[in-house]
């Protein structure tokens, strides 16, 4: 019965984190592989499937989006197509990678995640504060949380490993004391 306590007071949520950031980045890969490749396959019609775009997310067909969408559809060259197709695949291939590392919770992937996430922090902080919208804010908030919470993990398990080298070697030396401050044997 106490072993059962023991397990439920030391369970981590970090393996759920780390899978749920996993899972969203799939999700991230997916979308971008269905679009590019969307993009390219229907290549010869761009400018109709830019107007259904814009019908189906029922944006002004006058605003900004709407025109860039147009404009570059009507500017879509074989070339520029086959530049969207690699892009998609080496964009899709590191999240997709990322994912598997965060899923088997792999320390370059939590790295990665962490430089990428730090990257993203300052121009969303910007757009956010140039024309606020709670969808900025919402994404700005999130990932200032998945951050953080990378940053801890790291740090946390680089200390905990740091600790251990030092338990080691003071184990090593003959110092019985976890801190190592020398009030073990021979002291």
């Amino acid at each position: 019965m106490e072993h059962q306590a023991l397990e439920r007071r030391d369970f981590t949520k970090t393996p759920v984190v780390l899978r749920t950031l996993a899972m969203f980045e799939v999700a991230k890969a997916a979308v971008v592989s269905l679009i590019g490749w969307g993009v390219f396959l229907t290549h010869k019609n761009l400018a109709d499937v830019a107007e259904r775009v814009v019908e189906v997310l029922h944006v002004n067909p006058e605003g900004k989006l709407s025109n860039l969408l147009f404009d570059l559809a009507s500017h879509a060259s074989d070339r520029n197509l086959w530049v969207l197709a690699l892009s998609t695949l080496a964009y899709t291939s590191v999240r997709s990678t990322e994912a598997y590392g965060l899923w088997r919770e792999r320390a370059w992937a939590q790295w990665f995640s962490l430089l990428f996430t730090a990257l993203y922090l300052p121009p969303e902080l910007y757009w956010m504060l140039r024309n606020p919208s709670w969808l900025k804010c919402a994404v700005l908030a999130s990932n200032v949380v998945t951050f953080l919470f990378l940053l801890n993990l790291r740090v946390n398990l680089r200390s905990t490993v740091v600790r251990g080298i030092q338990l080691q070697s003071s184990m090593r030396t003959g110092d019985q004391s976890p801190a190592g401050t020398g009030s073990g044997v021979g002291s």
